[in-house]
Formats: C-alpha cells, structure tokens, sequence
C-alpha cells in the first residue's frame, strides 16, 4: 500500500469519469506506426529480445539477413510486439522499418507491386530523426555524394525553398549520386528520393516510388517518366530490389509481414500466407542487411509447410522461430499497472497501490486461466468502476458498445492514413459498395434499391466500372453503374470513361463517375465525359472527398477485420442502421438523386503541377550560408 496516495474522493470522481480500458483494444495497422497502448517489455520479451539480437548481429557484420517467424494463437500478441520492435528502432536509430498487414496484401496475383505500395508508404513514417525515412534516405545519399554531414530537417527547409528558383538542383544532385551508385538501373528512382527533400514536392514524389502515374505536366515538372500499366508487376519488383539495394548501403532494414491469414488466393492456387512465404523467400536474397519477421497463428506455419518448395522457404523465413506464451499472474498484474499508471498520470494522481480499484489476489487468479492480453484488459472495462458500486457496466450491457469502438478506432485512424487510401481506386470502391450493401431494400433519392452487384468484365475490362445498382425509380428499372477513378494518368481515365458510356455492353441506364479531380481537357476522356454527362446519357459526376468517404471506410475495415475485433457481421449491420452511416451517408445519396448533368465544383486540378509555397524570409536568411556551400560543391 501506498501511505501518501491522493484522496479516495479524488480517485473515484476519476475513476467515475473515464474507464481508460474502454477503447478498441485491437492493434491495427496505425498503432504499429503511432503506438496507443501502453507496452509491457517483459511480456514475451524472448521474442522481442531475439529480433534485436538478430540486428546486432547483422550489424557486428556476423550475417547479412535473418529470417525470424513468430508463432501464436490468435491475440497473444503478436502486433503488439512488433509494435513494441518498431518503437525501440526509432528510439534507437540506425535502421528502417516496413510493416505489411491486412489492409497491403490487396490482389495477390500483384504482390510486388502491392509490396511496393507498402515500402513507399512505410519509408513515409518518421525515422529517428524526426523526418520521413524516405527523407532520412536522400539526405544520407547527397550527404555521401557531396562528402558532408547535413541533417535531414536543414536540407528539407532549404529544399523547400530554393528548388522554385532553381529547378535542376535535383538534377544536378541525382548526377552527383549516379557517379557513387553504378549498380543503379533506373536513374530516375534517385531523382523521386531526392523530391522527398522538397515539402511541395514529396506527396507526388512518393506517389511515384510507390508505382503510381502522376499528372503528365507534374511527372514533366519533376523529370519524372510515368510508367506503363502493361508490366506493373514486373516493374515493381525490379524497383524494389533497387530501393532495398540503397537502404542497404546506409541503415538495417526490418521488414514486418502480419496479419497472413486469410483466404484468398492467387490464380495459382496459393493462399495469402503461402504468397507471402514466396515474397519473403525472394526478398531473403535481395536485402543487404536486414532482418524478415512474419507474424502467424501456428495452423498457418503448418500451411506454408504444404508450398512445393517448403524446404527452401521455410529455412530462410524460419532460421528462428519464437512462440509466444500466455499470461502469467505477475504478467497479468504488470499490464493492468502499467495500464493504471498512464491513467492516473494522466490525472496527477497517486493511487494507494498500482491496481487499484481492482484487487491484485483476483488478478493473480486470472493469470491462472491462461488468458490473452485482450481478454485481461476486457475483464478490467467490464470490472471498472467505484469501489462499493454495484451499477451494471455500460460495456456489459450495450450489445454494439464493442462496434462503436471499433468504428471510432478506424474513424481515429483515417484521420493519419487517409492519404494512403484516398488514390487508391478499388478500397475505395470497396467501401462505397459495403455502404450501398446496407441500404438494400430501402428507397432513398425516390430510388428504390433492390440489388447491389460487382460488374462482371472480361479481362480487357477489369478494373475500371466497379459495381452495379439494381432498383426501381418512379416505376422505372434502373441499373447504375458506378465506376470509382482516382488515377491521374490521362490513359486510364480516358479507358474507364470510355467504358462507363458503353451502357448497352455493361447493361446500365445510367453511368455515375466518382471521382475528386477533373479530367484533363483535350482529351478522350473528356471528350467520353461530356457524352456522361449529356441529356442523351444522363450520367452524373459525384465529387469525392474525404470527409464523405471516411466513414464508409472506417466501417469497412472494421467488417474486414471483425473476426479481430471479435464482432459478428450482423453487430455491424445493426450499428451502420442505427447510426445511419450509409442512410445518411452525401456519397450514397448523391450516387442515387437525379443527375445534374454539370461538372462538380471544388475538383482538384489533375493537369497542373502543385505551385510551390513561399520560403520564410527568417529561414532564407538563416540557411543563405549553407544552401550557397552545398550549391558550390555540385556545380565545381
């Protein structure tokens, strides 16, 4: 016990005010990168311990590559510990992290270019030095070029700046770099990591290492050349083992793969896991140095054993293999404290002991049970409240308390990761059919909805008109097809419009684009949306944005993954009604009413490349020197 504690009267209006154990209680993808919950390190700290003892080793110069599985059952922690990894790299510095789940493993017949997508957006986080790792990147190769010792925040203020004013700085440093990286086939992929230093400039250089087509005129601005979409997967592999070669040169690479179970597959018949266990294998031999962690439930470790080439996977992805273990009663009573102390923390309170209100005695016989750490924090929300206060809980009572966890969770969430989503045609398509799922049978916009459908295409179609809704409007059937295009390049634009006019071939009344930039003029595409849009067609163009999208997405991902959150698909039904998220929902209505015939209002220019900011004069001034000195050296 603790004799200088603050007042019982203070602790139970705290306590009677916040249950700090009611929250989702599920780690995704965007905890790994921003941790939410508090971390115990002696929980399966073997496991942990062992993936660090593997980086040291790759950095004493002992090994080049290790390949580390963890084994668990479902819930005992698997994202936790990885979570728990990537905090104590970016204390620590020295190395790049890269984490691959559920939501990056997409269409697995594009693994590599769907691995490409999730190396350019993890090199997005913060490195140790408070700045992107792709920035940390480029300022690592100009310092090696120009033999300096700059710091990735000098260079990105004095990048932001002067490239307005001299534009072939970047071509000028990308000449320098090539000089020193000989082995590099594409010289363009130097040129985008060095845009990374430009603050105008990242979003789109980053949007082109992750494969994606810029806007001509911005891939012109940027000397960048947009790719082709004949080849993208073969492409993407080859740009990854060039990046993956230049991380090599300067910091350890930790790869994290989770979430493998699923079942999906591929056109050869491999499951997720299985396609993965492929991927790390041909990553094994294309890493300098780094460190190959897969997470997995033990039933899927067995499944990957059933690969023809079993032996050769499993040897690389398993030279060590960590099973992680159940809570133990000093286990369960170390989480609950640490839990606890952020709390009262929090408050600027002490408590008489680390578990109070709960009973350490009856925590210890939890431990007894074998329980998941889920499971021990679910027990405490349920458990919180004032001593000597017998008022059922909320949480034990409101069946769909959990749902709106979850929802609020992703909703948090979207708020840090929209981006990744927003030029990201078929998840966003995927949200608004899940949304559009749920208002079956109602009428809304006078359009009575009977069906929702995916659009079934012959290979030369796929992938540009999404899904189709069946229904009756004042008497009349009416079929709309929905077609979701958030490309830039005016060649697939052009493809998807010419698609969504051709209402005999894809048996619709009525085209509806949904997009959140404009069409490039002179174009076939405009030239197919002027014809959408006429009194002939009487298709409509529905404006994309953000705030109007997230919610779908949000519970989307949150049905995705329900079998996580532990919620059934009828819970989720139940919320999206009660709460009206698709009813009500601008996309799904306006998708519905009687087109307009008019181009939105608000679209973002997809024909021009982004004006740069101006610099601060203070941070000018300040910076003259060193700008002057680093232009110096790479004309002489």
């Amino acid at each position: 016990m603790n004799d200088f504690h603050s007042s019982i009267a203070y602790l139970s209006k705290a306590i009677a005010s916040q249950n700090p154990f009611d929250r989702s209680l599920i780690v995704r993808s965007n905890d790994i990168w921003k941790p939410s919950f508090p971390d115990v390190p002696s929980i399966n700290a073997h496991a942990s311990d062992g993936v660090f003892q593997a980086i040291e080793q790759i950095r004493a110069g002992y090994r080049t590559v290790s390949g580390i599985t963890i084994r668990a059952e479902k819930g005992l922690g698997k994202s936790h510990l990885i979570s728990r990894i990537r905090r104590r790299l970016l204390d620590e510095g020295g190395s790049f992290f890269v984490y691959m789940s559920d939501v990056d493993y997409g269409n697995l017949n594009r693994v590599n270019a769907n691995f490409l997508n999730t190396l350019s957006s993890s090199l997005k986080q913060m490195g140790n030095e408070g700045v992107m790792q792709w920035q940390e990147l480029a300022t690592a190769l100009i310092n090696e070029a120009l033999g300096e010792t700059y710091i990735p925040q000098q260079l990105v203020k004095q990048f932001s700046g002067e490239l307005a004013e001299k534009p072939k700085l970047v071509d000028a440093l990308t000449a320098k770099v090539l000089r020193l990286k000989p082995n590099i086939e594409n010289p363009y992929l130097i040129q985008a990591i060095l845009w990374t230093l430009s603050l105008d400039k990242v979003s789109f250089a980053t949007n082109w290492l992750s494969g994606r087509a810029l806007a001509q005129a911005q891939a012109d601005a940027m000397g960048l050349p947009n790719s082709t979409e004949e080849d993208k997967e073969g492409e993407a592999l080859q740009t990854v083992c060039q990046i993956l070669d230049l991380i090599g040169d300067y910091r350890t690479l930790v790869i994290g793969f989770d979430e493998l179970e699923s079942v999906d597959r591929n056109e050869a018949g491999f499951n997720r896991a299985q396609v993965v266990a492929l991927l790390v294998k041909d990553l094994y031999g294309k890493i300098k140095r780094g460190v190959l962690m897969t997470a997995m439930f033990d039933e899927t470790w067995f499944n990957i054993r059933a690969l023809p080439q079993a032996e050769s996977v499993t040897a690389r992805m398993g030279e060590k293999i960590f099973d992680l273990k159940y809570l133990n009663a000093d286990d369960v009573v170390t989480l609950v404290s640490q839990w606890l102390q952020e709390f009262y923390d929090s408050k600027d309170l002490i408590p008489p002991d680390s578990v109070y209100p709960f009973d350490e005695g009856e925590l210890r016989e939890l431990g007894k049970e074998k329980l998941i750490v889920r499971k021990v924090l679910e027990e405490c929300a349920k458990n919180w409240k004032v001593p000597g206060d017998n008022t059922p809980s909320p949480i034990a009572t409101d069946p769909l308390h959990q749902v709106e966890l979850a929802f609020n969770n992703e909703l948090n969430a979207l708020e840090e990761t929209i981006e990744k989503y927003f030029e990201d045609s078929t998840i966003l398509a995927e949200a608004l059919y899940f949304g559009f799922l749920a208002v079956k049978g109602e009428t809304l916009e006078r359009v009575q909805v009977e069906e929702i459908e995916k659009v079934q295409t012959k290979a030369a179609d796929k992938g540009y008109l999404h899904f189709r809704i069946r229904g009756k409007e004042n008497g009349k059937s009416v079929k709309i097809v929905v077609a979701v295009v958030q490309e830039s390049g005016a060649k697939f634009v052009s493809a998807a419009l010419k698609r969504l006019i051709d209402y005999q071939k894809f048996d619709m009344t009525r085209g509806c684009l949904v997009r959140s930039k404009d069409v490039k003029p002179n174009t076939v595409g405009k030239q197919c949306l002027d014809k959408l849009l006429s009194q002939e067609l009487g298709g409509e163009f529905v404006k994309l944005a953000s705030e109007d999208i997230k919610p779908l997405l949000a519970i989307y991902l949150v049905n995705k993954a329900h079998t996580d959150y532990e919620l059934t698909e009828d819970q989720i039904q139940q919320f999206i009604v009660q709460k009206k998220l698709a009813t009500e929902n601008y996309l799904i209505c306006e998708i519905l009413s009687d087109p307009s015939g008019q181009i939105p209002d608000g679209l973002v220019p997809d024909n021009k490349p982004q004006i740069p900011s101006q610099p601060n004069p203070t941070e000018i001034n300040n910076l003259n020197e060193a700008l002057d000195k680093l232009l110096g050296q790479i004309s002489g």
